[in-house]
């Protein structure tokens, strides 16, 4: 879907600065970066799905989410797209909506997904391809981070 190189609470002045294409196929509808119904989710919309890619809301809250490369999608899966509106419309902190989503990611093809609350100065990683590690969440440290379509700083073709 996706490549971001991000940097977190690095910057004397920005806790987070975001570089982030999308690089969707180029026929799924899209609609531009608008203020959604109630004005509190800034973002993209993905016009065939209903959700997005990259959206923040107006209290210091943000996600994105990138697909994970694999062979064989689930045919019926959940949108993923949906998950970082979700979270804009939980309230909750990053690492509760993190763990609420493990219990069920299995029902979505794969999925890289980071919640940020700057305010809280919280960052969390989220995928349901986790290496051989296993973590499913993971607290997001400072620096600089690329994601793709493989895990958190995993090298990559792009």
């Amino acid at each position: 879907m996706c490549i971001a190189v991000f940097m977190w609470e690095t910057h004397s002045l920005y806790p987070f600065i975001l570089f982030l294409n999308r690089d969707e196929y180029h026929n799924r509808p899209t609609e531009p970066l608008i203020w959604w119904e109630g004005g509190e989710i800034l973002g993209g919309r993905d016009a065939q799905a209903g959700g997005t890619w990259l959206a923040s809301s107006r209290d210091g809250r943000l996600a994105f989410i990138t697909n994970f490369r694999e062979l064989q999608p689930i045919p019926q899966a959940k949108s993923r797209g949906n998950l970082p509106v979700d979270f804009l419309q939980s309230k909750k902190k990053p690492i509760e909506f993190a763990e609420e989503v493990v219990k069920e990611a299995d029902q979505y093809n794969g999925f890289n997904l980071i919640l940020v609350d700057v305010r809280s100065k919280s960052m969390v990683y989220l995928t349901n391809r986790p290496e051989k590690t296993g973590n499913f969440v993971t607290l997001v440290s400072p620096g600089i981070h690329v994601l793709s379509n493989a895990n958190l700083d995993s090298p990559w073709l792009k």
